[in-house]
């Protein structure tokens, strides 16, 4: 299964060699994993990796039907982890099969090569996962009722789709940390990437194991949408430079969506959580609602929205100053170039040692000498 074409066979084991052929080595591993199914012997361990566990049937006591739920515990990391190989092997297809084809049409430079190949992998991830989480959203009651974000917390029963969509979430942004090496990403951009993508696995991976995938859920889905616009922004943007209407859109929606995030944060922690009946620490019950919890769960969320909103801000202020100088560099080149007064032409003209009674081409320099 090869994704990309080799010209040279570089030595086996080497840096070139794994990151020419990173995605057949985890195309095999991942291979491995599924054969195991085949066997009796070895289908119980696969299927952990494979499958969604801790499965739960609950009763109801209204109805005569039962509900299946799901929880977490330690075996989502083997599935994490087989996930974070689909990533990988999706990331390489959609480098060979899209991005690079697009690539050799636009000829973009190196700096510019790599945010494209940034800006399209996140697009088709930020669009799937909005598209998937919207329609997770839809069959809840959120919209009409927005104490649905801490009623009945703790919240230790999840449907599949909640459950598979966290466990996504964290392995896509698991799988980014290796790409920083498998797609040879600048050193100057290592740090800015390596941010977001910790505080994505961070606040992601928190919202899960406490318990606020309600919460998590939909502060991600209009987060999400703000990343999509901008990303596909600067898609259109490389392509075009004329194409600059979608940040302007994007620039509004930002603001916007911080101004929701931090709502709906001071909303369920700072009053929600605080005022439920069933407050206190259990790690058995999976509840997490404490002073202690709350508090730092609210103060992560508001430094991150504050450094977001810090980033943004200078990237006003740049785009800002580069807008102004193109504009009076234009000017100057526009604007017609003053013509010399007369005191001016005689002052230099007397500066080079020359006076217009002494020019022979004057008509008293002409006029011949009477004998």
């Amino acid at each position: 299964m090869g994704f990309r074409k080799k010209n040279k066979s570089p030595p086996v084991l080497s840096h070139e060699f794994v990151i020419q052929n990173h995605a057949d080595m985890v195309s095999c591993v991942a291979m491995i994993v599924l054969l195991g199914l085949m066997f009796e012997v070895t289908a119980k361990f696969a299927i952990m990796f494979i499958t969604v566990q801790y499965n739960v049937t609950y009763t109801f006591d209204d109805r005569p039907e039962t509900g299946n739920f799901y929880q977490y515990g330690p075996k989502d990391m083997a599935t994490v982890f087989f996930y974070v190989l689909i990533a990988i092997i999706l990331h390489a297809l959609i480098q060979e099969y899209i991005l690079d084809k697009i690539n050799r049409r636009l000829h973009l430079s190196k700096t510019k090569h790599s945010k494209f190949n940034e800006s399209g992998q996140l697009a088709a991830f930020y669009l799937f996962s909005f598209i998937w989480g919207s329609s997770i959203l839809t069959g809840e009651e959120f919209a009409t009722n927005p104490t649905f974000l801490w009623e009945g917390y703790p919240h230790n029963r999840m449907v599949f789709q909640v459950k598979f969509f966290y466990i996504c979430q964290i392995a896509y942004w698991i799988h980014a940390l290796p790409e920083l090496y498998f797609q040879k990403v600048r050193k100057e951009d290592i740090p800015r990437q390596l941010y977001y993508i910790c505080l994505y696995i961070f606040h992601i991976a928190g919202a899960y194991v406490l318990n606020l995938h309600r919460l998590g859920l939909v502060l991600l889905v209009p987060h999400y949408l703000v990343e999509l616009l901008f990303h596909a922004s600067r898609l259109f943007y490389f392509s075009d430079e004329n194409k600059q209407k979608g940040f302007t859109l994007w620039a509004l929606l930002f603001v916007i969506a911080r101004l929701l995030t931090l709502t709906l944060s001071v909303l369920t922690f700072g009053f929600g959580l605080s005022r439920t009946e069933n407050q206190g620490f259990s790690i058995t019950d999976g509840n997490f609602n404490i002073l202690t919890v709350r508090i730092s769960c609210l103060a992560a969320i508001c430094l991150t929205q504050a450094w977001m909103m810090w980033k943004f801000i200078n990237f006003q202020l740049k785009k800002w100053r580069e807008h102004s100088q193109i504009q009076a560099t234009k000017k100057r080149v526009i604007s017609p170039k003053s013509k010399p007064s007369k005191k001016d032409s005689a002052r230099g003209s007397a500066a080079n040692g020359v006076m217009k009674s002494d020019d022979r081409t004057s008509p008293r320099a002409r006029k011949p000498k009477a004998s």
